[in-house]
């Protein structure tokens, strides 16, 4: 081979190498995760609003953004209900009463809890993946740490596809209970364009979104409150047909979880609502943690072309149930 072609072949090799990693840099507030030479998202870790850990934006591998900019941006269309859905993030309504999911720092409650930063244990880049490890500690309004939380998330590098996965484990420094509420607990909020259409949403941007469980049920009806393997939602945003997906892994507690699903956006996981999500008061479905005592949750978020269907999220997640 001429050396003029050696060169162009080892510069197209080098191209490659470098679209095909996973970047992760500390940015002040921020943690930023760019995917084949493009941004994919940042995890906001601290500063005066963050009152618990949240990815803004998250993107598809086209780049266009698939959860709310509210309150983080001002977009025309948007709605601005529910201010503390942020992004994605992970906490819950009811810890020893406390609340660490609607916990916004503008807010006036005073029983709010909040997730703070206590060590970036490492970030590492690759060619294929990428990952943030963390520790956070779980407080009440006094600054007393009720929970340890231990967190590590992996970022795959894919042509079609943006993948997440999340372990998270909670060690009990005091005694706590996650208390019966459906406010919870790995979430999402998504764009606009992947809300369900209603008479009052606004007219921009466009509302398309529709969501399926692993079981086959569809909208939010007959997806809210129910028991399934994963939930996708899907929809157009900016004229791209694209979806989301939520993945829980087989070993979780209380697998397959609950979906707390709604039409205008919300995307959340949650094992502790069961009265709620039961319709039926005399359940329970709250946990204690003795000091010592852990429990750990694993997740997979796929942002994906198309629909349910020509994403092969079904052959997705028994791919991922299969993981180690």
């Amino acid at each position: 081979m001429p050396s003029c072609a050696r060169s162009v072949v080892f510069s197209l090799l080098l191209i490659l190498q470098v679209n095909g990693q996973v970047k992760i840099a500390r940015d002040g507030d921020r943690i930023t995760v760019d995917v084949q030479g493009k941004p994919f998202t940042a995890l906001y870790i601290t500063g005066a609003e963050t009152t618990k850990p949240y990815f803004h934006p998250v993107r598809a591998a086209s780049g266009t953004i698939v959860t709310r900019r509210y309150p983080m941006e001002s977009i025309a269309g948007e709605l601005t209900n529910e201010k503390h859905q942020r992004g994605l993030w992970f906490s819950h309504g009811d810890v020893n009463g406390l609340d660490f999911w609607d916990n916004e720092a503008s807010y006036t409650t005073s029983n709010r809890g909040f997730i703070v930063l206590d060590k970036v244990i490492g970030l590492s880049n690759g060619d294929k993946t990428g990952s943030i490890e963390a520790r956070f500690k779980w407080v009440d309004p006094k600054q007393k740490a009720l929970i340890e939380e231990t967190r590590k998330m992996v970022f795959y590098s894919d042509p079609a596809l943006r993948i997440m996965d999340f372990d998270i484990t909670l060690r009990a420094i005091e005694k706590v209970t996650f208390g019966d509420t459906k406010e919870g607990t790995f979430g999402m909020r998504l764009a606009a364009g992947l809300e369900a259409p209603t008479p009052k949403a606004p007219a921009q941007p466009k509302r398309t979104g529709r969501m399926v469980n692993a079981n086959g049920q569809e909208g939010e009806p007959d997806c809210w409150g129910k028991r399934a393997n994963w939930v996708d939602m899907f929809g157009e945003v900016e004229g791209e047909k694209l979806g989301i997906a939520i993945f829980d892994y087989p070993t979780n507690p209380g697998h397959p979880t609950y979906w707390h699903v709604r039409g205008y956006g919300l995307f959340a996981a949650n094992i502790f609502g069961v009265s709620a999500f039961e319709r039926n008061p005399a359940l329970n479905g709250s946990r204690p943690l003795e000091p010592g005592q852990t429990l750990s949750f694993r997740y997979r978020v796929v942002v994906h072309g198309g629909d349910y269907q020509t994403a092969k999220i079904a052959a997705l997640y028994e791919a991922y149930a299969k993981m180690k």
